[in-house]
């Protein structure tokens, strides 16, 4: 594992190549391969905190730091180029989304209580509101709007006078193409496929089962209106909740459905029809092709040590407790992996199970059984059927779970180790490393102090992306502190800034952190 100082804002580039650290007064970019600093960027002085957004670009090119009233973009290679949004909302309102759009040269943000969705164009220096967004909140505002892949056009879903409208914007003017009301009362969401051939819309839970499928043009093709081949359970699952979240498969072959039961439709979108009906059952029986894991948490003097058995014997999933503040029910995550033939799944009414699907067999492969709810779950973005899962709770702190087909079970990686006082400090994230296939797994984890990265190597002799030329034959290596203090000379003028950060008082630094190469 390689560690190194971190502030509240670090991230990980898309392409895996670089971390950015945003600290009060600069941005650190540095290099995963050489691990030195490549870039630093000095942050203006009327550019203040507190910062509220902090990403990359989709290219790896970019960074945007925003707060209430100003938007700065910078290069991470290049410092001759920045560019300024000042005053993105209306006085006295906070954004509730900023990000960058369909490219590098997209910023777009939503101001708070539904007023209006902004896109920049850095390059044309123009605007383009758009009133009334029906989501604004920053949980939700992801589902009120989609670019379409190739072509970016962007689709968004408004409400005026309680009507639903989709609009459909052209890329990189911005300008209206066509609007129209769907087919609903009131859409939950919108989202184009993969290839672009499809807009699919669902409508409100409350109003029962309902997928809408436009083409790119708006006109519509067909509704889906809930299981083809309902069971003797679902007679009455018109009577039920409707559609609680969709997803797509990433070769856009197939759409997945999830409502309020305990079932997942599957849509072939070759034909727009239903193909499959995944139930997740009470009972769970071993057998040759149905994998259950059952964590066991040991408890010692020591660090906690995460293990799996496999079951022998008939096991019934954990229900929700039932001095839980909400009784929730329903399929809460879906997520397909790289090669579409994998779903994993979550439902609330057993929030600490994790399923996982073999789409192609219509069979359910694995089942994962934890202590702790399950918080997340992602698949390798490079690498097929390789998953990465966090559960909440004490006994899971910076502690992260890794399972494959060909595993003994999860496997679990452990930061706290890594880390002054063994625990995180404030929030802590943990993701996949999105380097190519070509080198072994690696995770990032950051907290408000420190960021780590862990490399999954099988053997000493796989190459890790972040050897030190240096030190090319890995190990440990020299250790030293690091300090943002350091990448910038501090000028007559910072020396109180420097000596407040020196003694800690900033809070989101530590300057006696150190960082050493480890395997």
């Amino acid at each position: 594992m390689v560690c190194s100082i971190a502030s509240a804002h670090c991230l990980p580039s898309p392409d895996g190549r670089y971390i950015a650290t945003l600290f009060p007064t600069l941005i650190n970019v540095r290099s995963i391969q050489s691990w030195e600093p490549i870039h630093v960027v000095r942050l203006p002085q009327d550019f203040i905190g507190p910062f509220l957004f902090f990403q990359w670009s989709p290219s790896s090119r970019l960074l945007l730091v925003a707060s209430f009233d100003q938007v700065r973009v910078f290069s991470a290679l290049d410092a001759n180029y920045h560019a300024t949004i000042r005053n993105p909302v209306a006085p006295h309102l906070k954004p509730t989304h900023i990000d960058f759009g369909a490219s590098d040269t997209e910023i777009c943000v939503m101001a708070s209580f539904g007023l209006k969705f902004t896109v920049f164009d850095l390059i044309s220096s123009k605007a383009t509101e758009i009133g009334s967004p029906k989501f604004s909140s920053s949980t939700a505002v992801r589902r009120g709007f989609s670019f379409r892949p190739q072509s970016n056009h962007l689709a968004i879903l408004t409400r005026t006078a309680g009507k639903d409208t989709i609009s459909i914007h052209a890329f990189p003017s911005r300008e209206l193409q066509r609007s129209w009301a769907p087919e609903t009362i009131d859409a939950q969401g919108l989202l184009w496929s993969p290839d672009g051939r499809w807009l699919v819309v669902w409508e409100s839970s409350a109003l029962g089962h309902k997928v809408v499928f436009y083409t790119p043009d708006g006109n519509l093709f067909k509704t889906w209106s809930g299981p083809v081949n309902p069971t003797h359970e679902e007679t009455d699952f018109a009577l039920g909740a409707g559609v609680k979240t969709v997803q797509f498969s990433p070769d856009a072959r197939l759409l997945a459905i999830g409502d309020h039961s305990k079932s997942l439709s599957i849509v072939d979108m070759t034909s727009t029809m239903e193909v499959l009906r995944l139930r997740h059952p009470n009972n769970l029986v071993p057998k040759g092709t149905l994998q259950i894991w059952q964590e066991r948490i040991g408890i010692s003097h020591g660090p906690i040590m995460h293990t799996f058995i496999r079951a022998s014997q008939a096991v019934s999933p954990p229900p929700r407790p039932h001095e839980a503040a909400e009784q929730l029910s329903g399929c809460a995550t879906i997520a397909f992996d790289l090669s579409s033939n994998l779903i994993a799944t979550r439902i609330e009414d057993f929030p600490s199970t994790v399923w996982i699907w073999d789409v192609q067999a219509a069979v359910l492969r694995a089942v994962l059984l934890f202590h702790g709810s399950v918080s997340t779950l992602s698949w390798h973005p490079h690498v097929r059927e390789t998953l990465l899962i966090r559960c909440e709770g004490d006994h899971y702190n910076s502690v992260v779970f890794i399972w494959d087909p060909l595993s003994e079970g999860p496997q679990s990686v452990d930061f706290s180790q890594q880390l002054s006082g063994f625990k995180a400090v404030g929030k802590w994230h943990a993701s996949w490393l999105g380097v190519d296939a070509s080198t072994p797994l690696s995770l990032f984890y950051s907290d408000t102090q420190n960021y780590v990265l862990a490399s999954l190597a099988d053997s000493d002799r796989d190459s890790l992306p972040w050897i030190n030329p240096r030190n090319p034959q890995g190990g440990d290596g020299p250790s030293r502190a690091e300090s943002p203090l350091e990448l910038v000379p501090a000028t007559a003028d910072e020396a109180d800034e420097a000596d407040a950060l020196q003694a800690g008082d900033d809070g989101d630094i530590v300057m006696e952190d150190t960082y050493g190469y480890k395997r």
